[in-house]
């Protein structure tokens, strides 16, 4: 990827293409050196943040090469683990493998959750109202003395009209399963 313009590279961006190189990298995206440096350089300064807290804390005016090393690796050890050794990756696989797995309770095939539990069952209700044939109820000398005098017949009326028209149960709600539609 070299071309014109190499002189115009900084020198640690030419470090990371020759990094590159030396890996047998040839083709990459301008980008990558970028994000190289990027996480080069946030490395670098956690490093020497964590030397300068680890000199403070010795009383020292400047960090010296043990202060680095010891944050190095400190980082080393808190940022990557050590797998465990093929032995011990053995024997605990021994000692899992010697419990036995359980027996199916299921018979053969795919164990399916419960039929209210898949997406098959209902998932929606209708609210239908019951409708009453209504009839004209009759008025009672109670309902008479209740309703106000200086009201006329006709408001009378349509004041047990609405009464009449309000549901008298509660409405009932219907579920539909969803079954497969027939190819």
């Amino acid at each position: 990827m070299a071309g014109e313009g190499e002189e115009d590279v900084p020198r640690h961006a030419k470090t990371v293409k020759s990094l590159l190189k030396s890996m047998g990298v040839e083709d990459y995206e301008p980008r990558v050196i970028h994000q190289f440096l990027e996480l080069w350089y946030r490395y670098v300064v956690e490093v020497l943040t964590d030397a300068q807290v680890y000199s403070e804390h010795a009383s020292k005016s400047n960090i010296d090469c043990d202060d680095v090393k010891l944050a190095i690796q400190s980082k080393v050890n808190f940022s990557f683990s050590q797998p465990p050794s093929r032995e011990v990756l053995l024997e605990l696989a021994a000692s899992r493998n010697k419990i036995p797995l359980p027996k199916s309770i299921a018979g053969p095939g795919v164990p399916l959750p419960p039929e209210q539990d898949t997406l098959l069952s209902p998932n929606y209700q209708l609210v239908i109202p019951k409708k009453s044939v209504s009839t004209e109820p009759e008025e009672t000398e109670d309902d008479e003395e209740m309703t106000d005098p200086g009201q006329s017949s006709q408001e009378q009326q349509q004041q047990q009209q609405q009464a009449s028209d309000l549901p008298s149960q509660t409405p009932q709600r219907v579920s539909f399963p969803l079954s497969r539609r027939p190819k």
